[in-house]
């Protein structure tokens, strides 16, 4: 595990490669943000974000998502991976926002997770981008980062790789360096081929040592 020193120099070098990560996904308020990452479950954000344009002009408030039949709204984000349980998710959960929320995304993680189709990650990218609460949500990119230079341990689980960056990463910072990690791992340390040869961190990479020893030996 890394020392602060270690940790601090990651951070460094982030801020160097990627001092204006942000959320990808196109919106224009808390709701549409919300219905998006549902949709990038298993999906690219590139590809949603060529869904949502259409089916945002056409859908503007949680009432005109259930005003549909489902079948409707399936056809509207047919080209997204799982769209049959997508829909459902986006009728239930914005059932949910006008019967027990007034039509309004709720702000906090607890309330966020009980909305259908919200996870703990989904619930923490609308924490930290719609309401700016700090958060550290924890998707592929994260975690294989995080596992690669040993700010976590390769045997963590999802939860434990986010409860060990929060303890690790300084909280004003969290939203920052989780947007970091995923424009890092989508754009440099990536899952196949990562840029191992020209890493500023590579020699904190057992992985990445690993991959240069093969091409060399």
């Amino acid at each position: 595990m890394l020392n602060k020193a270690e940790i601090n120099r990651i951070l460094e070098t982030l801020d160097q490669m990627f001092p204006d990560a942000d959320c990808e996904l196109t919106h224009n308020n808390p709701l549409e943000l919300t219905i998006a990452v549902v949709l990038s479950a298993q999906a690219t954000d590139a590809l949603v974000n060529k869904v949502t344009p259409g089916l945002f002009a056409k859908y503007q408030t949680p009432e005109d998502y259930v005003a549909v039949p489902v079948e409707e709204l399936e056809n509207d984000i047919r080209k997204i991976g799982l769209y049959r349980s997508k829909a459902k998710n986006i009728q239930k959960l914005c059932r949910s926002l006008i019967d027990q929320y007034n039509g309004e995304v709720p702000r906090s993680q607890e309330e966020l997770v009980k909305l259908a189709g919200v996870g703990r990650k989904t619930a923490n990218v609308v924490a930290s981008v719609a309401f700016a609460e700090p958060a550290i949500a924890v998707d592929t990119h994260v975690e294989r980062v995080s596992k690669r230079l040993g700010l976590c341990r390769w045997k963590d689980s999802v939860l434990e790789v986010e409860k060990t960056l929060m303890k690790k990463i300084p909280r004003n910072r969290w939203s920052k360096t989780h947007h970091q990690l995923i424009f890092f791992g989508r754009y440099h340390c990536k899952s196949q081929n990562p840029q191992c040869e020209k890493c500023p961190l590579n020699d904190m990479c057992r992985e990445g040592k690993k991959r240069l020893k093969k091409k060399t030996g």
